[in-house]
């Protein structure tokens, strides 16, 4: 994904590009790099003439009336390119301007900024003053570093008046504009002095408030923050691809694998960060603050990461001048300096959360599906209106409720929009569908493989919630690597003996039905000669042996089949085709597992255990970072949503959000039982805050089950970078 994720956006998205790789090629990024001084680059005047300047301007001062969304849409395509100019401190100031209340400033300077005649800058920190004389304000001080300063027309600078800032539009000729060694060589940055400069008042931007420029600032940069991380990650994966060390592509050693992946998967936060800030800010959302907050933690930290990993994964040749990857750096490392550290904006994200002021991560539709909104919800109001919950279950499998994604009669056959309707309407109406638990994994399985009478048989009564189902796939031999199963299972007359033994089995002792995976033909490769078995957990040489985990609890299971007898009508699929089966399987779980669904604790539960606490800045800063986190991850899971909603498929990327999920809740445990000092040393929890030892302990757990951190690791980085697979064993 980038940034945006509408056709309109992919086509913003793809006309910039376009234009980019005509336009800001290597050689003039090189040029740039190397120049004595900076000088306005050579296509500055297609740029404008693109409309570029203008996507966040109202039509009535010459731009093209859309907002910061798809002006971060942009950013990023020429973050991608290491553009030089001053784009960005241009959109930047004619954001500001807009945003004040000065009619008179607007219509005079953004008309210019717009159609690229003129430049501009803005300083986000300065030690500038100003005393009254009449309306006007008389300005000293000075503002440094300011981005883009040297090649500005006008210049916004906040300005100390009576003990309180204002933003003042400042012609850069009345100012003192001194370039200074830049670490950002490309796009460089300058002091800027005033001495006595006269304001007059239709320069002074009324209404525009510190925080709402620094926010949008902090988005501003993190989309181009994006773009420079893109660049980063893309560079790596290739080079990893093509890159050969002991006889193979560094890709497909494990270590370069994950280091991608990573880098992946805090681009991808990045883009839904700064996604969501700019659609805040555009909405003028009460939280804006705190979404863009949540932009200044994770995308520019994102970028410097990615690049500093590059270098690492290109090697010597990444730590050369003649290499591109320094000026990412460079750029990466600037863009953060002047948006501020992290460690500032998370202590905002954690003030405003902590006072209620957390955006929520919704999913708005549009008002054509009102009238189906309207008919499920009468339906849904008919089930809820049902006392009993046995009764209502029953209709709720029967009626398709429980898996609406299903085709008729299993489910209602409804698309994207109909399920999350449903899931709305459901939570409205504050009704749950039976709960699957495991099943739920087992259900599109058996709907896709199973033959008719096993439909019948097994599906009605699990959509019900009348089947409790175990999953028999790991075994001490093959865990994340499923497909080394040797559990045997032996043709005999009307069905099969199977023989061996499964672990870390959830629920068997309280299944009546196991759905598994045997070994039928032994001398077939690795993944052809298995086939998908449903077991009567009741027959005879079943034995459930509970296994007590480091909590204390008995959760998972190890199940010993001895010559357990199945009959040829519970094998779902084909005789040795049982792999394809179990992929199905094992990406519903890994799907459900992505959603997150409330297992360990969260945003909600991290806020509840520092609520009414006063907070020091550094823990103000933890806590922030790890809010921001939760928050990004949510972001993740909408933005899929999204991508479903316009007839994609979310892929692989399932794997990123239950790899960011499952850590996160397993930091979120660890932190808030560390937080609560020597208490810690017990298993007895502060009375308030709900935080018991059970929660952190079972947590280990999560970068465990459904794939293991490092398995998803791997998923990532082959299937959305197209890094080389694991070689065979022997090859």
């Amino acid at each position: 994904m980038a940034i945006g994720l509408t056709e309109e956006h992919e086509a913003l998205a793809e006309s910039v590009r376009g234009f980019a790789e005509r336009a800001v090629t290597s050689a003039v990024v090189r040029d740039a790099l190397e120049a004595d001084e900076e000088t306005r680059p050579g296509f500055w005047r297609s740029l404008a003439d693109q409309g570029l300047l203008g996507l966040h301007i109202p039509e009535e001062h010459g731009g093209q009336g859309y907002g910061l969304l798809e002006l971060a849409v942009a950013l990023e395509e020429l973050g991608r390119a290491a553009a030089p100019g001053p784009f960005l401190p241009t959109v930047l100031a004619a954001a500001a301007i807009n945003a004040s209340g000065n009619a008179k400033a607007r219509g005079e300077l953004l008309p210019g900024l717009a159609d690229g005649s003129r430049t501009a800058a803005l300083a986000l920190t300065g030690e500038l003053t100003g005393r009254r004389d009449g309306d006007a304000l008389v300005v000293s001080g000075a503002a440094e570093p300011v981005l883009g300063a040297a090649l500005a027309d006008v210049i916004v600078l906040p300005v100390r008046v009576d003990g309180a800032e204002e933003w003042v539009a400042v012609d850069a000729a009345a100012l003192t504009v001194t370039p200074v060694p830049s670490l950002d060589r490309v796009r460089r940055v300058a002091k800027v002095e005033a001495d006595g400069v006269t304001v007059p008042a239709d320069r002074v931007l009324d209404g525009l408030t510190g925080g709402h420029v620094r926010d949008v600032a902090v988005v501003l940069m993190g989309a181009e923050a994006a773009g420079t991380a893109s660049w980063c990650v893309t560079t790596a994966a290739e080079y990893a691809k093509v890159r050969e060390q002991f006889g193979r592509p560094i890709g497909q050693f494990q270590g370069v694998k994950h280091k991608a992946a990573r880098m992946l998967i805090a681009l991808e936060q990045a883009r839904a960060a700064v996604w969501d800030g700019a659609r805040a800010l555009d909405e003028g959302a009460a939280e804006a603050g705190f979404a863009a907050a949540v932009a200044g933690v994770i995308a520019l930290d994102a970028a410097v990461q990615t690049a500093r990993d590059a270098i690492q994964i290109l090697g010597g040749i990444g730590f050369t001048w003649e290499h591109d990857a320094h000026i990412y750096l460079r750029r990466a490392l600037t863009l953060r300096a002047l948006a501020g550290p992290a460690e500032r904006w998370a202590a905002v994200v954690a003030e405003r959360a902590l006072a209620g002021g957390r955006r929520p991560v919704e999913l708005e539709l549009d008002e054509e599906t009102q009238p189906l909104r309207e008919r499920i919800r009468a339906e849904i109001a008919e089930l809820a209106a049902v006392a009993d919950k046995r009764e209502r279950d029953r209709r709720m499998g029967d009626e398709g409720w429980t898996a609406p994604h299903l085709p008729r009669p299993w489910g209602r056959g409804a698309g994207p929009v109909e399920q999350i309707l449903i899931q709305q309407e459901m939570r409205r109406a504050e009704i749950k569908p039976p709960n699957l638990m495991i099943g739920a994994w087992l259900v599109p399985s058996l709907v896709a493989y199973g033959t008719e009478e096993q439909k019948e048989r097994f599906l009605r009564p699990t959509l019900r919630g009348e089947l409790v189902w175990c999953q028999l796939f790991s075994e001490p031999g093959a865990g994340s690597d499923l497909a080394s199963l040797s559990m045997r299972a032996e043709r005999v007359e009307g069905g099969w003996r199977l023989t061996g033994q499964k672990i870390w089995t959830s629920v068997a002792q309280h299944a009546q039905w196991g759905f598994c995976l045997a070994r039928t033909d032994p001398d077939a490769p690795k993944h052809d000669g298995i086939t998908y078995f449903l077991v009567n957990m009741k027959s005879e040489g079943v034995q459930v042996r509970p296994l007590r985990e480091l909590t204390g609890d008995a959760l998972f299971n190890e199940v010993f089949l001895d010559e357990v007898f199945v009959p040829d009508d519970c094998v779902v699929g084909e005789v040795n085709k049982g792999w394809q089966v179990a992929r199905n399987t094992l990406s519903n779980e890994r799907v459900s597992l992505s959603t997150g669904g409330g297992l360990g604790m969260g945003v909600p539960e991290l806020l509840k255990f520092f609520e009414g606490r006063d907070l020091g800045p550094v823990a103000a800063a933890e806590v922030g970072g790890l809010i921001a986190q939760g928050q990004s991850i949510d972001l993740l899971g909408l933005r899929t949503t999204l991508k479903q909603l316009n007839g994609l498929e979310p892929g692989a990327e399932s794997s990123v959000r239950k790899l960011l999920g499952v850590q996160f809740n397993q930091q979120v445990a660890d932190y808030c039982w560390e937080a609560q000092g020597p208490a810690a040393a017990t298993e007895v929890p502060l009375a308030e805050s709900g935080v018991i030892g059970r929660a952190m302990l079972f947590s280990r757990a999560m970068t465990i089950y459904g794939g293991t951190t490092e398995v998803q690791l791997n998923i990532i980085a082959e299937r959305l970078l197209g890094l080389p697979r694991d070689p065979e064993p022997g090859k």
